[in-house]
């Protein structure tokens, strides 16, 4: 007898300011959190992306701009209780399309039990602009060391691993590799949700250090969101759909800083966007940052008619 299927839509909507890039999430009765959510009907819903929209807007009352498709998760394990869809047949094996969606402004969604949250909530060890953060070295790389060491033959292989995703022992940071890292922490048995799905005691380490859980593998489709995300603002001028029609070059480098978790170096930063040719200034200034008088610009849309796809340079500071 075939095991029944069942396709789920998840969205990770993103919005970014110089303080934090925030996800939308909803609120479940535990307090956890999750991303807005739905099973695929093949009836009612046209298409996957339309099918999503459509579960957005239910749930959060958000209305989707730019979203992208981001991946397809079919491991098992998603048909745990926290991944159940309605009515999905009993014993279903659970796909879910994974969408990612970008958005200048974290409008009002009070009326709906869903809030934007600061990501980093989720992934403490991700935001290294004020620097490293302490809790790699104090309490994730003691307890990934113990794991690796604890794998037999595999031992140096897996400690290879956490070495490369954790910049430990001399290895550089590399942002993008958010992923890599949650599900290390998982493998582990380090992250919330690895004792919630094998009921085993969570390990000994401060809560703070591991972030926030989410239900089902909403936290496995964050991360791998952030990553795609980091890796393809360098790539394609997808920033620009994170901010507002005219904006500072100051707020266009904290909004690039707070996506990537890294503070950059701003007078070469500000060179490789006259290299660019992305942004033109619109002859005007603003005091809203309660400095100097700054000029305000505006993506250069017309750019992209022209053939023009690259991202922003990021070089650190």
């Amino acid at each position: 007898m075939s095991t029944p299927i069942a396709v789920g839509l998840s969205a990770v909507i993103v919005a970014a300011d110089g303080k934090a890039p925030y996800a939308l999430t909803t609120r479940h009765a535990d307090g956890t959190a999750g991303l807005p959510h739905g099973r695929f009907d093949p009836k009612g819903h046209r298409t996957f992306e339309l099918g999503l929209r459509d579960w957005v807007r239910a749930q959060t009352g958000f209305e989707p701009g730019y979203v992208e498709q981001l991946y397809t998760f079919g491991d098992l394990g998603r048909e745990l209780p926290q991944a159940e869809l309605g009515d999905a047949p009993s014993g279903a094996r659970l796909i879910s399309v994974g969408y990612l969606g970008l958005t200048p402004e974290r409008t009002d969604i009070s009326a709906f039990d869903a809030v934007w949250r600061n990501w980093y909530r989720h992934f403490p060890w991700e935001d290294h602009r004020a620097g490293r953060p302490t809790l790699i070295d104090q309490a994730l790389a003691p307890g990934l060391r113990t794991w690796s060491d604890n794998n037999g033959k595999q031992a140096a292989a897996q400690l290879a691993r956490v070495q490369l995703a954790f910049g430990l022992d001399g290895q550089p940071w590399i942002e993008e590799r958010t992923l890599e890292r949650y599900e290390l922490l998982y493998e582990a048995g380090l992250a919330p949700e690895a004792t919630r799905d094998s009921g085993r005691k969570p390990p000994a380490l401060p809560v703070s250090a591991l972030g926030e859980p989410m239900i089902s593998d909403h936290r496995r489709i964050l991360a791998t969101a952030i990553g795609r995300l980091r890796g393809k603002l360098k790539y394609r001028p997808v920033v620009f759909e994170l901010m507002r029609d005219s904006f500072t070059l100051l707020e266009l480098q904290k909004v690039v800083e707070s996506i990537l978790g890294l503070s950059l170096h701003k007078q070469n930063f500000r060179r490789s966007l006259d290299r660019s040719g992305l942004v033109v200034g619109l002859g005007q200034t603003t005091q809203a940052t309660g400095g100097r008088p700054a000029e305000l610009f505006r993506f250069r849309r017309e750019a992209l008619r022209q053939g023009h796809l690259s991202g922003v340079q990021t070089p650190r500071g």
